[in-house]
């Protein structure tokens, strides 16, 4: 059979529609090649009638706890439970709860307050523990949100969960659904750039890269990893034996070839793929000059904490967070490891603390002084939080804490969110939502709102469907947290 007819009888849906219209490989292509091709915009080539309303946010940073933090020490003050040290958790509290196979078996459930002390900051008077002393110097530029809540109670589906608006793998994260909705603000970077940094804490939860994948969106706006080991992208150095022309020369020849097969199959992703080979070419370039920080104030570096210098750790990749968004990369998101604490967790959590504290502080001090987080969405977060109950031998001054989805805390910053503002409102447990509950739909809808983006109308047709980052239910964006 003749292989252009063969390739036709088994074209995908989405080949079709990249056949019979302008695909989004040819903006992907526009928005890559010569310059006399990029549009000027300021916004670069996003999808029409995207953003559906004005935006207040142009970029986010989102800032991932890995592990699941204790919302009940760090954020979540329940200074009653001090009365209920080792007594077992009422069964009216617990109620049905799903619990994992890792304390489904404990003939009890001792209550474990937490050891360390709050107390109120700034001029919102936010308690905050004594873990977060950086944190808390900033808390009035936080809008924290205690009544997070979701269904999955496991690490993998949890994350998955979060950052693809699904527990199964194969869906677009928040990061490539901006790429694809709202399109590039540079040239010279990707859209989306990931980091994951090292944590001191040893028993760290394991990542994988769909976590920042385009699940069916095209390739393009997939997360870029930066390693803090070796070239900061793979494969971005020359070989030996080719400089900048030689490369130049090959591209273009590549290219060609590329369009030429392009027009006879009308495969999208063939597009993609030349516009992937275009944006590491410049990339050669623009990072080299975007991981160099001997141009940093002291004082800036200052802000970041004695580890800003070292690479790998998240006082570096919250630096280059900053960085990258000034460069206008639209979305970054930093997975710090090392807070899933099943035992030792104070001094755990401790360690966590540490390592990410006057780093985060640091950044939103740096955005703020810049102008940035007038339009910079800064989140923090994890994929749940941790039960008041103790998991194993529970003492005064050490325990530990299971898996607890049924609420746990985050904190927006920037970008139109009320600063110095508390959300929500949890029983004297922490343990069950007491008022004005969040789903983790809700949160992304929330986000995709503060980029103007109506969660309704973003999507793409897969399998039938369309495809959207909150799934199917009806969750709404909570205005409430918008000043």
């Amino acid at each position: 059979m003749d292989p252009i007819r063969e390739y036709a009888l088994t074209m995908t849906r989405r080949h079709f529609f990249g056949r019979t219209g302008v695909s989004l490989g040819t903006l992907a292509l526009a928005m890559l090649w010569p310059e006399k091709f990029f549009a000027q915009d300021g916004r670069g080539n996003g999808l029409p009638g995207v953003p559906h309303f004005r935006p207040r946010a142009k970029r986010a940073i989102f800032l991932f706890m890995n592990g699941g933090p204790s919302q009940m020490d760090l954020w979540d003050y329940k200074p009653k439970m001090r009365e209920w040290f080792d007594k077992d958790l009422p069964p009216s509290v617990r109620g049905n709860q799903r619990l994992t196979t890792m304390t489904s078996g404990q003939a009890r459930f001792p209550i474990a307050p937490s050891k360390f002390n709050f107390a109120r900051h700034g001029k919102s008077g936010i308690w905050v523990s004594e873990l977060l002393p950086y944190t808390a110097q900033v808390v009035d530029e936080l809008c924290i949100i205690k009544s997070m809540h979701t269904e999955a109670i496991n690490h993998d589906p949890a994350v998955t969960y979060i950052c693809t608006g699904s527990q199964l793998p194969g869906r677009p994260s928040l990061g490539a659904w901006l790429s694809y909705g709202l399109g590039s603000l540079n040239q010279n970077l990707p859209t989306f750039v990931v980091m994951t940094p090292t944590s001191t804490y040893y028993d760290a939860q394991a990542l994988y890269q769909r976590l920042w994948g385009s699940g069916m969106l095209p390739s393009k706006h997939a997360g870029v990893a930066l390693r803090a080991i070796g070239d900061p992208i793979l494969y971005l150095s020359n070989p030996s034996g080719m400089d900048k022309e030689i490369r130049r020369h090959m591209l273009d020849a590549v290219a060609q070839l590329n369009q030429k097969k392009q027009q006879e199959l009308g495969d999208p992703e063939i597009l993609d793929r030349i516009a992937q080979y275009e944006m590491a070419f410049r990339m050669q370039t623009s990072v080299p000059e975007l991981m160099d920080l001997s141009k940093e104030p002291e004082h800036v570096l200052q802000l970041y904490g004695p580890q800003v210098r070292k690479p790998g750790t998240i006082a570096a990749s919250c630096l280059l967070a900053r960085r990258l968004i000034e460069r206008g990369v639209r979305f970054v998101q930093i997975f710090h490891r090392g807070w899933d604490h099943h035992s030792n967790l104070p001094q755990n959590i401790k360690t966590a603390c540490m390592d990410s504290d006057q780093p985060i502080a640091g950044l939103i001090t740096d955005l703020k002084q810049r102008g940035l987080l007038e339009d910079t969405l800064v989140i923090w977060g994890g994929e749940f939080g941790r039960t008041i109950y103790c998991q194993g031998k529970l003492t005064p001054d050490n325990y530990g804490r299971d898996h607890h989805p049924r609420c746990f805390t985050y904190w927006l910053a920037g970008a139109g969110v009320k600063p110095g503002f508390v959300y929500g409102e949890t029983d004297d447990f922490s343990y069950n939502i007491v008022r004005d509950p969040v789903h983790i739909h809700n949160l992304n809808a929330t986000i995709l709102y503060l980029f103007g983006i109506d969660h309704r109308r973003l999507t793409v047709k897969f399998q039938g469907l369309d495809v959207r980052l909150t799934g199917t239910e009806d969750h709404e964006p909570v205005l409430d947290l918008l000043s």
